[in-house]
């Protein structure tokens, strides 16, 4: 087990109606806030009636930026930074799921260092300050309501990137199982498999730590047993709250402890089929992982072997894949490229924006070759 510094400042509100405390925390940091949030769902489920019930109750000044897609763009993050410096917020509420969070996360940044948001996320700049970010979350998926990453996409120089720090944690994050109810069904299956995912990656990191091994073992096994009734009973209020607890830990530094550091190759494959085709995160994470599990399996067999035991009892790698396949069709998500109609002429496109993004792991390095080979594997069944 190698050396950590475990850190997480995030307070976590977890639980039914946990939203009722929203006004008493945001007023610790201000009346003038920026609310960030989607497309208009929150509206329609009345989600966004119950915070803003909250945010009365302060006789708060409320700046609103909405219509933030699933797949993050620095655009929207630009034009909320602006806004926010011309109506001096102090305080940024995300509702919605991680890629609002990611937006406000960035923005928050952005505000405080007054600084170019692309420069920051490419690490040309180090923030010195933020401002606070709450977050209500509405979807169980990638975690980012207790981490200290953001992702973001520039269609400008064709990059989906990632920055973590520090600053990039939610001061608070309220989590009420409720809230994700009226999810639709594929969503509901695409967050299951992005905490999952997350979980992989921490798995397949530097470095040897049997307890977090176990943790890994334990949200998948989560996963897999409460997603599909969560599926089947989307109101089931004990369903919801175990995949949206599962999916916190999947991400807020659990799994890493003990680790030099999680791989996160097959989040880089995933990012450019999100970015090319605007395919959720969800969707591109279960045809990425296989397929990197496919190349992986000829250099670490005994590690694609070793998940396979702890989630299916099973005892070769190729047993892990067949059976993760398995479960991600059983809920609906795709497990090659043709699941979602990317049709085999595209292969050179994606090809060459990996190659041009240089799509590596962080500890398991991918050349040219390796990267053709898992285009291929991921038009495989």
């Amino acid at each position: 087990m190698e050396n950590f510094t475990a850190y997480n400042p995030t307070s976590l509100h977890f639980g039914k109606n946990a939203t009722n405390q929203l006004a008493d925390v945001i007023s610790n940091y201000g009346k003038r806030i920026l609310l960030m949030y989607g497309k208009g769902s929150i509206k329609r489920n009345g989600i966004y009636d119950m915070v803003m019930e909250q945010l009365k109750s302060l006789n708060a000044e409320v700046f609103e930026y909405s219509g933030i897609k699933s797949n993050p763009i620095v655009d929207d993050v630009y034009k909320a930074t602006e806004y926010g410096i011309e109506n001096n917020v102090e305080v940024i509420l995300s509702v919605g799921g991680g890629s609002v969070l990611d937006s406000a996360k960035i923005t928050s940044l952005s505000i405080a260092n007054k600084v170019d948001t692309w420069d920051l996320m490419k690490r040309k700049i180090e923030p010195k300050s933020k401002i606070p970010v709450v977050s209500v979350l509405t979807l169980a998926a990638t975690g980012s309501e207790m981490n200290g990453a953001a992702v973001l996409q520039n269609h400008e120089t064709k990059e989906k990137i990632g920055l973590v720090h520090s600053l990039n944690y939610p001061n608070h994050s309220f989590l009420d199982p409720q809230f994700t109810y009226s999810v639709s069904k594929e969503y509901t299956a695409y967050g299951i498999a992005d905490l999952m995912a997350h979980t992989f990656e921490s798995f397949y990191g530097g470095g040897t730590a049997s307890l977090s091994d176990r943790f890994v073992e334990a949200i998948n096994k989560e996963a897999m047993k409460y997603g599909p009734k969560a599926l089947k009973e989307p109101s089931n209020y004990e369903y919801r709250a175990n995949i949206m607890w599962a999916a916190t830990n999947a991400l807020n530094g659990l799994c890493d402890r003990g680790r030099t550091i999680g791989d996160w190759g097959t989040h880089a494959i995933g990012h450019i089929l999100s970015f090319l085709y605007d395919t959720p995160h969800g969707a591109t994470l279960t045809i990425a992982s296989l397929a990197w599990m496919k190349l992986q399996k000829e250099r670490i067999p005994e590690r694609v072997a070793k998940l396979g035991e702890h989630l299916f009892g099973t005892t070769s790698a190729d047993d892990t894949i067949q059976n993760l396949s398995k479960f991600f069709k059983s809920i609906g998500c795709p497990v090659k490229l043709a699941d979602i109609d990317i049709k085999k002429e595209q292969k050179d496109e994606i090809l060459e924006l990996m190659n041009r993004n240089q799509v590596n792991g962080l500890v398991h390095e991918l050349t040219e070759e390796d990267r053709e080979r898992i285009v291929d594997f991921m038009y495989e069944e």
